[in-house]
This record gives C-alpha cells, sequence and structure tokens, in this order.
C-alpha cells in the first residue's frame, strides 16, 4: 500500500479538516505535539501543532500528515496528489472545491485521456490532479 505523508507549515489540522469536507474523509487520528509522552516534550510553542494525522478516504486510501518545524519545512514540489474519480461532474465539484483559495495551473476540462482532468494548488500549497478517466484508460 502507498499512502502520501504530507508535511504541512502549521497548517495540518485546518488542512485535514478541509480535505475530509471536500473528499469525504474521516479523519482516524489527530495527535498534537503535546500529546507526547514526558520524555519527549513539545518544543516550546509549538504544543498544539500536528505531530501525525490520519484520515481514511472512501476509496480506502490512507492520507497521512504533520506540521514540520519552521526549520524542516519544504514547498511541496515534484510531485502531486492524484485523485481518480470516475463521475466528471463530481470530479469537477471536487476539483473546484480543492482550487478554491488556491490556484489553478490547468482548468477542469475534457483531455483526449479523460472525460475531465484537472490540475491546482490547494489554499495549503499541495498539489492535487483530478481525473476522471476515459473509458480503457
Amino acid at each position: 500500500m502507498l499512502n502520501p505523508y504530507l508535511f504541512y507549515q502549521d497548517t495540518c489540522e485546518a488542512a485535514f479538516n478541509f480535505y475530509a469536507k471536500v473528499l469525504g474523509g474521516k479523519i482516524d487520528a489527530m495527535m498534537r505535539a503535546s500529546d507526547a509522552p514526558p520524555e519527549m516534550p513539545a518544543t516550546p510553542g509549538r504544543e498544539k501543532t500536528i505531530m501525525h494525522a490520519r484520515m481514511s478516504l472512501p476509496d480506502g486510501s490512507v492520507l497521512m500528515a504533520s506540521d514540520a518545524p519552521g526549520e524542516h519545512f519544504h514547498k511541496p514540489q515534484g510531485f502531486s496528489i492524484s485523485l481518480t474519480i470516475a463521475d466528471p461532474a463530481e470530479g469537477e465539484r471536487k476539483f473546484n472545491a480543492l482550487a478554491d483559495g488556491g490556484s489553478v495551473t490547468m482548468p477542469f476540462s475534457k483531455t483526449f485521456w479523460a472525460k475531465g482532468f484537472g490540475m491546482c494548488v490547494d489554499k495549503f500549497g499541495v498539489p492535487w490532479m483530478v481525473n476522471c478517466p476515459a473509458e480503457g484508460m
């Protein structure tokens, strides 16, 4: 099983609440730095940050994430989270929701390989591709 693990700059909780709403996911775990055992105390000022989150999506896939300390955070690049949806109307709805407050890299539309496809970067800086494959693809 391959599961994406995303790092945020102190926006993990907001991002996961957003994805749960948009993607119909269920947040299974949301552990704060303050939940660590006493021998692993949170860095002062980072007690409320998320050290691990896990979300189950309706299709059985899992998305995991955490808030990276500032010195360890790097802007996402060189990948996209690819979301495959059979129904183009549902794909466009999810694409528009993910793009809201972010930026559109490629508008959602029919292509030679898909009933609908679009690329965006969400308001948390995560790149997405929403694909509604054509028959046989």
